[in-house]
Formats: C-alpha cells, structure tokens, sequence
C-alpha cells in the first residue's frame, strides 16, 4: 500500500500534522486554536479526540505531547524530560544536580530530573511520561537566578552555576549528598565565571542562613577564598545548622555554629 502524501492525509491527521509542525514539544490548547483557526472549545474537543485516538498524550493540564506520530512523516519524538517541565511544574527551573550535570560541575550522571517548582506539589518524586522527575517547592518569589536554554522547540529554565551551587547549599540532597556537593563547590571555584559576590548576592536573598556556615566551612580550606569566608561569617546566623540533614551529625564547629559527621572530612578542596 502507497504511504499517503501530506496532501493526501485524512482530514484529522492533516490537521493533527499541521499542529505538530506549528507547535513546540509539548501542545496546548492555544497551541490547536492559533494552527487550525478554531475556538478555544473545539480545540479542546480536537485534543481529546486525538487522544482516544491514541495519537496524543496528555501529560498535564491542558497539556499534551505526541504518542504515536510515524504514519504522519513526522521525526519527533518526546526523548528530552526537560521539555516538559514548563508545561507541567511552572513557575520552575531545572536545579540541583541536573543543573550540576549541565554546568559540567560533575562528571556523576543521574537518571531523575531535579525541578525547583512554585507550585506546591504532594509527592516529591513523581514519574511523567516515563521520565522521574524529583521536586523540590519553593515560593515563587524565591525563584530567580534561572537561565533560559532550548531544547528542541522548547525554552527551558536552569539555575545558573552560582544559583546551582547556592541551591546545593541550601538543600545538600539536591546535589546528591554532602560529599557530591562540595566536589561541586570545587569544580566552581576552578571556572573562569565564579563569582563570590554572586554566590553572597544569591545566598542573602534566599535567606537560609545555614547556606552561609556550610559555605564558610567547605571555603576556608582553600587559599584563594579568604575574603568569601569572611562574608560568610559576618552572615553567620543564631542556632546550629547540620551540615546534612541527611547524616548523622553530632561534632560542632563552634566557629560555624554547624554540626558536621564525626568522621567526615571533605576532600582536597584546592
């Protein structure tokens, strides 16, 4: 059997292809009505049909991506998670140790997509079209220092590097553990682009004060950082921090007003 030309398709699926090659990765409403010239209404009947049809998939409110689109001539294929982000967690970046991975901070390659979202979220750890995103709520206000990189057709925030790092210190199991964060803090301290007055700008208007003692405390090990110490320390905060919440920390450094594990000790930081 001959393979239908584009002008020879079925009516639905034209209009389906025509969509495809008007929108970006992932589809919307407003996507339907802007491509086919339809009300708002009969773009929404329009997407559920395709749906049934097994043609689209629904990954959000209102939002939808291709299921199944070779008949259609079409190469695209949803293969990025990032794409979906916007869609489905805005107002979000991509943070954590994805950012890391993108910033070529590690060298460590995880399976799950750090989100820093807005929007308040029941599970931390949710699965999206195959794809496991982890999610980590912060108030909108406290979103910022995103950079905007394409994927594909899609614009998709990231923490920059220094938020990337600030975000790590704020939240260690963000970056993989204590120990994946201050190699991280390493890998920056040797860019051409660190900044400490950015990582000092970024850590007051986050305001966790326990940023600044685990950032102090990782710092004053390397010769070059003695004046980031001492902003730290004119910021340090009442009441002791752990150094990980998620390890067992019982050995104070007074200096620091932070409880670190009893046995460990950061690698080389030079």
């Amino acid at each position: 059997m001959k393979e239908l030309t584009p002008s020879r398709l079925p009516r639905g699926r034209a209009q389906l292809r025509q969509v495809l090659a008007e929108s970006g990765d992932v589809i919307h409403v407003a996507d339907v009505v802007k491509a086919l010239a339809i009300s708002r209404t009969e773009a929404a009947k329009r997407l559920a049909r395709w749906r049934e049809q097994g043609w689209m998939s629904r990954v959000g409110a209102g939002a939808y991506v291709p299921a199944s689109i070779d008949t259609l001539g079409s190469e695209r294929v949803l293969d990025d998670a990032w794409v979906l982000v916007p869609a489905l967690f805005a107002p979000a970046y991509i943070g954590g140790r994805t950012a890391a991975e993108h910033w070529d901070l590690t060298e460590q390659i995880f399976k799950d997509i750090v989100v820093v979202t807005g929007q308040h979220i029941r599970e931390r750890h949710q699965k999206r079209q195959g794809f496991e995103f982890t999610l980590k709520h912060l108030r909108p206000e406290k979103i910022f220092g995103a950079k905007p990189v394409w994927r594909h057709h899609t614009k998709v925030p990231v923490s920059d590097v220094h938020r990337t790092i600030i975000d790590m210190l704020d939240d260690p199991a963000l970056g993989g553990g204590l120990q994946q964060v201050s190699d991280c803090l390493k890998a920056y301290f040797k860019r051409a682009d660190r900044s400490d007055q950015k990582l000092i700008e970024y850590g007051d208007r986050l305001g966790n004060g326990a940023v600044f003692k685990r950032l102090g405390f990782l710092a004053e090990r390397r010769d070059d950082s003695a004046a980031l110490v001492e902003l730290c320390r004119a910021r340090l905060t009442a009441g002791n921090a752990k150094l990980d919440p998620a390890l067992n920390c019982k050995r104070l450094i007074s200096r620091w007003r932070l409880l670190i594990p009893p046995s460990w000790v950061p690698g080389d930081t030079g």
